[in-house]
């Protein structure tokens, strides 16, 4: 690799990743297809500030591998896996010379028979580009960062916002920070990374940015990367609902100042324990049955109220009928006094039976529980059918059956419904409805904006927000809330070496734990 700082020409960056959240708990699987990968320009047109005309477009020379984001859901199974990872590293190889690569990844990756699925893309990478490459990645912070992920990579940050509205502001960071470096000459491009693991596992709704207190400790972050010889700083909260032994919270600084990405760090992560008991629901959070009876006795409209063990953007299956059986049942919603609308449940074979039947038809439905069965199995759906929606990326076909004050979306795929625009496209407005029962955790920020009032029910799935009753058991323990009692973990900072092409040390959580880590499958 030359030194860029001594000629004019472009640095040469490769694109590639794979991003997926995906619940071990979940019986689901995520395919090819489901990443819907693209590649060459297609890449470049994903993301404003490298497409035609964006901020960073004329950067650098850009080098698009292979892009795969999919929507929440179960594990990848190691073939489809395999696949997906050889292309990007024949790519790679393929590329030629290349000063830098932007590796985008979500951190939250299950494979079914490995662990550290994010870090065994970033290890092979490595051994690919070699040692010289510098590599960039902005992640969620719902992400999870391994010792051997962080070694193998140069550059690392992630959202601070939860809900992600700077999703993209940080991406955009990530690929600054990666030309940011490279303007630099070889021998002080990498940056230090002072890494420290933190003995917590919540779920996001428990750690949302918009209350206490994660909002006040991720304030510390853009705190700490003002600070002189800081780079780059963030807290990966991680992913509750894998049983990986890399899930927990992580903090990380980077920079050249050692001492000070040191001190930065052990800051953030004795604040972020010191008060890790005071984390709490971002709403108001009961049972199904106690929701709904407050969103009758309310005259807020419309009521939102979250059927959060099934929320398909936290890797629920989003088929489990649960919710939909207990809504179905209850009489006051068997009138159409109230009108309630229900989104989603997805069922192809239901969904093609009201094609068939046609708009206005009365049918006769049994839906979902066909990838997670849950406690409940298929739901009996009588109604009539009020609407046919075709052409949605996501969701492909969606059918809207109305039975008494109670309207179910179904659709052929799976598809979380966030945006205002998703239920007036299947001639709903969420806005004059009395109640609107959605398969998610946290409100987005479209629903937030438009609940006159919203609770959280704590309903059975994939993403079951009672993570006790989910059944961990190949976490490194002690962690908290599985542990309660006197915990004092070791919160010094490690120092993360050079990325290098030696990076596949199998070392995921902290310190000092009282159980060794459980083995890793082969």
């Amino acid at each position: 690799m030359s030194e860029l700082t001594t000629s004019h020409r472009l640095p040469r960056v490769a694109i590639a990743g794979l991003s997926l959240e995906a619940s071990t708990f979940s019986p689901a699987r995520t395919r090819i297809e489901d990443f819907h990968p693209v590649r060459g320009a297609d890449i470049l047109a994903g993301r404003s500030f490298w497409s035609e005309g964006g901020t960073l477009a004329a950067a650098a020379e850009w080098v698009p591998i292979l892009q795969g984001r999919a929507i929440p859901g179960g594990p990848v199974p190691m073939e489809d896996y395999q696949i997906l990872k050889d292309e990007i590293l024949d790519g790679l190889r393929a590329a030629g010379q290349l000063d830098g690569m932007v590796l985008d990844i979500h951190g939250a990756m299950s494979v079914v028979g490995m662990d550290d699925a994010e870090g065994d893309l970033a290890v092979a990478i490595r051994e690919v580009v070699g040692p010289e490459v510098l590599i960039s990645t902005g992640m969620d912070l719902h992400g999870n960062v391994s010792w051997r992920l962080a070694h193998a990579l140069d550059l690392l940050t992630c959202y601070r916002m939860a809900p992600h509205e700077d999703a993209e502001d940080t991406k955009e960071r990530a690929v600054r920070n990666l030309l940011d470096r490279l303007t630099l000459p070889l021998d002080r491009r990498r940056p230090l990374k002072a890494w420290i693991p933190i003995p917590i596992l919540l779920p996001g709704e428990k750690t949302s940015t918009r209350i206490e207190p994660a909002k006040s400790l991720y304030a510390m972050v853009p705190e700490a990367e003002a600070s002189a010889g800081v780079l780059d700083a963030g807290i990966w909260i991680g992913y509750a609902w894998a049983d990986e032994p890399r899930n927990c919270c992580v903090v990380i600084v980077t920079g050249d100042d050692e001492a000070v990405i040191i001190e930065e760090a052990e800051r953030i992560a004795g604040e972020v324990w010191r008060r890790h008991e005071e984390f709490t629901f971002v709403a108001p959070a009961a049972s199904l049955q106690e929701c709904l009876d407050a969103a009758f006795a309310s005259t807020a409209r419309p009521y939102v109220i979250s059927d959060s063990g099934d929320n398909p953007t936290a890797g629920g299956a989003g088929d489990v009928t649960w919710t939909l059986t207990e809504l179905l049942a209850d009489p006051r919603l068997a009138s159409a006094e109230l009108t309630a609308l229900y989104a989603s449940i997805p069922d192809a074979v239901a969904v093609q039976q009201c094609v068939d039947a046609g708009v206005g038809a009365v049918v006769h439905l049994e839906v979902g529980a066909r990838v997670d069965p849950g406690p409940a199995g298929p739901a009996e759906l009588t109604g009539t059918v009020r609407h046919i929606a075709e052409g949605d990326p996501d969701a492909v076909t969606e059918v809207v059956v109305q039975a008494g004050g109670l309207h179910v979306i179904l659709t052929r795929s799976r598809k979380p419904y966030h945006l205002e625009s998703d239920f007036l496209r299947n001639g709903l407005d969420p806005r004059s409805a009395d109640l609107l029962i959605v398969k998610i955790g946290y409100l987005e920020p479209e629903l937030y904006a438009l609940a006159a009032d919203w609770m959280l029910a704590l309903t059975p799935g994939g993403a079951d927000q009672d993570l006790l009753r989910l059944g961990h058991h190949r976490i490194a323990r002690p962690m908290y809330p599985f542990d309660t009692g006197l915990m004092d973990p070791d919160l010094s900072a490690r120092l993360i070496p050079m990325a290098s092409t030696d990076c596949a040390e199998h070392t995921y959580l902290p310190r000092g734990t009282d159980e060794p880590l459980p083995p890793q499958p082969s």
